[in-house]
């Protein structure tokens, strides 16, 4: 058996119950948003909920890289003395940034903190990657137009830094997050981590005569014409490539999803990373990109990996999920006789749900002949999501089936 050795898993934490779920689904770190300086500044997540989040991730023994990755104006540098208190009460384990004026801000305000250097920086060469170095960074995040093989002449001329890839999320239809698609039509920044997100809506093309003033729209053809959709990326498929041009960190998009999407994420990288490490010969990422699979998406794409996109990295029809499931709650409490279980999507009796269980591929499903309403022991035919809505599940109809590793955060999900 062959033990190799890992790069780091990096989760998103928009919210305190992703937090708790990537801790839970084995990340080995966590990174989320300094509140109003960083690409999610919309992200469902106050000061106090990041400091209770890197409190339990440093109790778990993981680390938390705070973003603080804005392109800063000089009007608010005068802020700069506030957000000092709140990294200090924070403490993270570092700063991703991309501005050169707030690299030198936290040289001279934190100069023990790390650095990491963001993927808005857009970073795709060895002499950049050299550059930050200089700078003070201790990490490059590369941007996603990035090949492998660049990656590799990168990695070679680069060993003593650490390198930080993404291989899973969103992709922009922008050279990494630099739209102004959002700011221009919307006033929405996507820089500020406010983007519309105008690259998923649907379109109609006109073709206007220049002389006559004539427009005429562009008939679609069967594709539709969502032109800028691009799938998700996800490198699953090449993860064994990916391991073993020696990367530092593998990088999950996603601070505005739910717990739902990085626990399942997560279990699915770290269960595939894990079989590599066990055996790499006979690693076969199959049962693992079917876990993805389940997931609402756009489709999937390896997006840059073998060079420039092409038309199969995006979804010209629509930008619904084709997937067959969806969540279907999270577990909050557990008791000797029941398991308390927040609905996250309409339920109803006769359903069969699938509990995702941390730390192996095994799962467990359960059919519920009824819906037990927990707060008033109603029985019911069916319970919308919403308001906290959740129902007990006795652990009688689980029989013995490793009841055990049932313990809050819990994801599950079933068919649509």
């Amino acid at each position: 058996m062959n033990t190799k050795k890992l790069p780091e898993l990096l989760a998103p934490a928009g919210t305190l119950d992703a937090f708790k779920t990537a801790i839970l689904y084995c990340a080995d770190a966590i990174y989320a948003g300094l509140p109003g300086f960083s690409m999610r500044a919309r992200a469902k997540i106050d000061v106090e909920g990041v400091k209770q989040g890197i409190e339990l991730a440093h109790a778990a023994g993981k680390k938390v890289y705070l973003a603080f990755n804005l392109f800063a104006h000089d009007f608010e540098y005068a802020n700069m003395p506030r957000v000092a208190e709140v990294i200090k009460y924070l403490q993270p384990d570092a700063l991703i940034v991309s501005d050169p004026g707030i690299v030198m801000w936290v040289r001279e305000n934190f100069p023990d903190m790390p650095i990491h250097i963001s993927t808005q920086a857009n970073i795709c060469s060895a002499k950049t990657v050299k550059f930050w170095q200089n700078a003070g960074a201790k990490l490059c995040v590369l941007a996603r137009e990035v090949t492998h093989k660049e990656f590799k002449s990168i990695r070679a001329e680069c060993p003593d830094i650490g390198l930080e890839i993404f291989v899973h999320g969103a992709m922009c239809m922008s050279y990494s997050g630099r739209c102004l698609l959002s700011n221009f039509i919307t006033g929405r920044p996507a820089n500020r981590g406010a983007c519309a997100q105008l690259c998923r809506w649907k379109y109609d093309v006109i073709l206007r005569e220049k002389d006559s003033g004539i427009e005429m729209p562009i008939d679609e053809d069967e594709r539709g014409a969502y032109i800028m959709n691009s799938k998700d990326l996800c490198l699953m498929p090449r993860l064994a490539e990916v391991i073993e041009s020696n990367p530092d960190s593998l990088k999950i998009e996603g601070r505005n999803r739910s717990e739902y999407y990085v626990g399942a994420v997560v279990h699915a990288y770290r269960s595939a990373m894990d079989a590599y490490a066990r055996d790499s010969e006979n690693f076969d990422p199959a049962p693992f990109m079917a876990e993805l699979d389940r997931l609402e998406t756009r489709g999937y794409t390896t997006a840059f990996f073998d060079g420039p996109v092409t038309p199969d990295a995006h979804n010209y029809e629509t930008t619904r999920s084709t997937s067959e499931y969806h969540v279907a709650g999270v577990i909050t409490d557990v008791t000797d006789e029941n398991i308390a279980f927040e609905l996250r999507n309409e339920t109803r009796a006769g359903d069969e749900i699938t509990f995702i269980l941390p730390g192996t591929m095994d799962s467990v499903s359960v059919k519920l002949p009824e819906l037990i309403n927990a707060k008033n022991g109603e029985r019911v035919a069916k319970m919308a999501a919403g308001m906290g809505n959740t129902i007990l599940i006795p652990r009688a109809w689980l029989g013995d089936r490793h009841i055990e590793k049932f313990v809050p955060y819990v994801l599950a999900y079933k068919h649509k």
